[in-house]
């Protein structure tokens, strides 16, 4: 059963940016028993959008008689600072003005987010997570995480994601942002204020998750007569409103931002200075429609990485087949585990469909 808790960090929090958090909550979800050792922790790191609940999202990976089943794991999952899924975010109470924060909370980088996991890590008394696993922007921090704590963590696993935000990855980005900036109620104080951007915001993120071949299979007219009202169409202004249903413009535009700031290179002298400071057994797992962390990136990993090893995944789906590709995850994590000595259960399921 998933246990829901609450962190709370009651000091100062200073930020990359120079500016500083006074205290934060991070909301989190763990399964599974801790073991008396304390050495069967499972830590997993969302996307963007995402919540602590892994269940929801990656139920093909986690639950009784998945790969990583509570019966033999304690399973951890975070929602990152600046979401809106329980954690201190720009709609959580100033307690400096008794208020929102709404445009005034400040800019947070994958490192500061890191920063507040790796408190919350340290009041649980975990000295060694067995298994540090996230893809995209939850595969960023993983990483982040494991230079900056490597004797923390015995196994990466890091999914569609890469060592630095690339200048495309940023574009999309800022298309999204200018799309939430064009809203004329985005500079009011309100939990909705930017929502209609962000329905047009989250329509342009979709074209760098999925794939031309994802339309082709799944979004192709009935008819040729059609003349309006196209599936394609719809489709978009479904996922926006899907989005706008769950989150809020606020925390898109923060964590694109965080998104944004990834740079493992950043006062390390370089990307692969950084990355050879990774001591943790490493898989580094790309798809080979992703357009957005296209698997040269993986590649590089790889390639940089001390003690790692490539898998890439076929799909239809593109960056999001990190969430939909299930059988081909699995059997990725599971021979890689094999090859480095470390026993998971297998089990089997069907791959999902993405909705």
């Amino acid at each position: 059963m998933v246990q829901e808790h609450t962190f709370q960090y009651s000091e100062i929090f200073p930020l990359e940016s120079g500016e500083s958090l006074p205290g934060f909550q991070l909301f989190y979800t763990t399964f599974g028993t801790l073991n008396a050792r304390r050495d069967n922790v499972i830590w997993v790191c969302h996307a963007l959008t995402g919540n602590a609940n892994v269940l929801d999202w990656w139920p093909g990976l986690f639950g009784q008689g998945k790969l990583y089943n509570p019966a033999d794991y304690f399973v951890i999952c975070v929602n990152m600072l600046g979401s809106c899924y329980g954690s201190t975010g720009p709609l959580s109470i100033n307690p400096q003005t008794n208020a929102p924060f709404f445009h005034t909370f400040p800019a947070t980088t994958n490192r500061d987010v890191v920063r507040a996991f790796d408190a919350l890590r340290q009041k649980l008394s975990i000295d060694q997570i067995h298994t540090l696993i996230g893809g995209s922007m939850g595969g960023q921090q993983a990483l982040e995480w494991s230079i900056m704590q490597p004797e923390v963590v015995q196994y990466l696993i890091q999914i569609a994601s890469n060592a630095q935000h690339s200048p495309w990855g940023i574009a999309f980005n800022e298309s999204q942002r200018m799309a939430i900036q064009s809203d004329v109620s985005w500079p009011e104080n309100h939990p909705d204020a930017g929502l209609e951007g962000m329905r047009t915001a989250r329509a342009i993120a979709l074209l760098s998750y999925r794939h031309y071949r994802t339309y082709q299979k799944t979004q192709q007219n009935t008819t040729s007569e059609q003349l309006t009202d196209y599936r394609a169409a719809s489709y978009q202004r479904y996922q926006g409103e899907k989005l706008a249903r769950r989150f809020n413009a606020f925390s898109y535009w923060t964590l694109s931002c965080a998104m944004d700031s990834h740079h493992v290179g950043r006062g390390r002298k370089s990307v692969m200075n950084a990355l050879y400071q990774v001591k943790a057994k490493t898989l580094q797992v790309g798809i080979e429609t992703d357009v957005l962390f296209p698997p040269g990136e993986q590649q590089f990993l790889a390639k940089h990485i001390p003690d790692s090893q490539l898998a890439i995944i076929n799909s239809d789906y593109g960056h999001d087949g990190f969430l939909l590709e299930f059988a081909q995850l699995r059997q990725h994590i599971s021979k890689f585990y094999r090859e480095k000595n470390a026993s998971v259960k297998i089990s089997t399921a069907n791959k999902v469909t993405p909705s």
